[in-house]
């Protein structure tokens, strides 16, 4: 599935037609549900690793050799959640229901994540023996900001509602239904739609950039990039508009 995700990201990264994005799940009682326990247990990463694999060329028993695989699997399972944080367009993740696992390691990928009343999350890896690998350790401290509850909430891996997560700033806001949420999603994507693309998908780089460097490189960065983007006829008809007061359009990007 995950390669996938990667291949549709890619899509919608590079195509003109597209100004914002909304991700959600389509099941009615979960944004996701977390690892199918059974189905890992059987085949996969998990089970290569354990020291009762067979031997023979495809399941080999030398440490390097299988931690090799592993770190391969890995990372390729990482780069491709990471299609969605490197997605030139702004991404709105919408949960609902329960958020578990990968679905924490998605949303913080995500720019901004809207959830319903009633949803449940939860970093479970380590309630199955491993620590999370795909994102949520690294990303989930800088969207919250609040570095001890982040490690309550993985070392535990207990569940926290809606009301917790908007307080810790981990979702921009909370509403009463999944049809709510979408309504609210498209509203919010039409609006960022409306603006310059120049301006939007620049905005996103430079904030993503900035939160991984320091204020130094951040401002020397949005210099290097404004000095091209400040260029774009974008500007004048956005200055143009506010003094007719009226939208403007923006050519595809």
């Amino acid at each position: 599935m995950w390669l996938e995700l990667r291949d549709v990201f890619q899509t919608l990264s590079y195509s003109p037609s597209v100004r914002a994005i909304i991700l959600t799940g389509a099941g009615p009682k979960a944004f996701t549900a977390g690892l199918d326990v059974q189905a890992a247990s059987q085949s996969g990463v998990l089970v290569q690793s354990s020291p009762s694999s067979s031997a023979d060329e495809q399941s080999p028993t030398d440490g390097a050799r299988i931690a090799t695989q592993i770190r391969r699997h890995i990372a390729d399972f990482q780069e491709c959640i990471s299609a969605v944080e490197r997605c030139e367009k702004p991404v709105i993740c919408i949960m609902h229901g329960y958020t578990l696992g990968l679905g924490i390691d998605l949303s913080t990928c995500a720019d901004i994540r809207i959830c319903t009343r009633d949803t449940r999350f939860s970093v479970k890896e380590v309630d199955i023996g491993i620590a999370a690998d795909v994102g949520t350790l690294s990303r989930l401290p800088k969207v919250v900001g609040r570095f001890g509850w982040v490690k309550e909430v993985c070392l535990s891996a207990r569940m926290f509602g809606a009301a917790e997560a908007l307080r810790v700033g981990f979702v921009n806001s909370v509403w009463g239904s999944k049809q709510d949420a979408i309504k609210e999603g498209l509203k919010l994507a039409g609006m960022i739609a409306g603006k310059s693309p120049v301006a939007v998908q620049g905005t996103k780089e430079l904030l993503n950039y900035s939160r991984d460097h320091t204020v130094a490189d951040g401002l020397r960065y949005t210099g290097v990039w404004n000095s091209a983007s400040l260029q774009t006829q974008d500007v004048s008809a956005a200055m143009l508009s506010g003094i007719q007061k009226k939208m403007p359009s923006f050519a595809k990007l």
